[in-house]
């Protein structure tokens, strides 16, 4: 299952505007690969039939192994640029990404995800004094929505509440407080996100749904090494926290050991039904 692209409203924007391009932002969008052949034209797809017609569009390939850089070639002449080469993770290969960025605005989107048509259009229009952006993610399971994930960056301090494949950060915000952190296996995304935000960085929420993800991934397979992680981001920026960021710790990890003890039984719904109410990010359910 994936998105239903239409490439005519970019060709139109440029035929009556043809000085578009030169009056709305650059919009810089990553996408690291490795071994990603199955789901990868998908996602290059869903970039490349953006309606907004000011993208730069950058893959990093970590020297995959199976048809992705095959893949990435048959998209060359509208690529911006793109590589395959070993790195040090995903991390590293974000950061590439960066280094190569000279948009205004960069998006991250993973191999296996896929933006709405109309994303990037979305978020630019809602840009303004903003420097970070984000909106809804919807799950998918099985080739099936499974539920959407609504961001609060009102509780950053907690967890990593926005959805970082929505996320699209202006590029100033990386130059002056850096970049994905290496050390990080699973836990990067909010280690970028919380040092923008106790940084003073401008956060804003964009309704409706930015970017679908196939879910099973890295952080779901190793999420005790996720919590692990988040455990120490906090304690590395909020050092006067240190307890509350202890209490929550095991908070955390109790709900998601249960959860997914009990998640897959008879007690699926309650389940369901407690995280689309009393989850601390709200959680809607097909």
């Amino acid at each position: 299952m994936g998105p239903c692209l239409f490439a005519s409203p970019k060709k139109i924007w440029l035929t009556f505007a043809p000085d578009l391009m030169t009056q709305l932002p650059l919009v810089s969008v990553i996408t690291v690969v490795y071994n990603g052949e199955r789901f990868l034209a998908n996602a290059i797809d869903s970039v490349l039939g953006q309606t907004y017609p000011n993208i730069e569009y950058i893959i990093i390939d970590g020297g995959s192994k199976d048809n992705t850089p095959s893949i990435i070639r048959q998209y060359e002449p509208r690529l911006a640029y793109w590589i395959s080469e070993p790195d040090k993770g995903i991390s590293d290969a974000f950061n590439k990404g960066i280094a190569k960025a000279t948009g205004e605005w960069v998006g991250i989107l993973n191999a296996d995800d896929w933006y709405e048509p109309d994303a990037v259009e979305r978020m630019m229009a809602a840009a303004k004094d903003k420097d970070v952006l984000y909106g809804d993610l919807s799950m998918w399971k099985d080739g099936k929505k499974d539920y959407t994930v609504k961001g609060n960056h009102e509780i950053l301090t907690r967890e990593m509440s926005v959805n970082h494949p929505t996320v699209f950060v202006r590029r100033s915000c990386y130059q002056q407080f850096g970049v994905f952190d290496l050390r990080y296996k699973c836990a990067m995304d909010y280690d970028v996100m919380l040092r923008f935000f106790t940084n003073g960085c401008r956060f804003s929420s964009v309704p409706g749904v930015i970017t679908n993800m196939r879910w099973a991934g890295v952080s779901d397979q190793r999420w005790f090494l996720a919590c692990k992680e988040t455990l120490a981001i906090k304690n590395k920026y909020l050092p006067n926290r240190k307890l509350l960021n202890r209490l929550y710790f095991y908070k955390h990890v109790s709900a998601i050991y249960i959860t997914k003890k009990l998640g897959k039984g008879m007690l699926a719904p309650v389940i369901k039904w407690y995280r689309s109410r009393f989850a601390q990010m709200e959680k809607v359910y097909e």
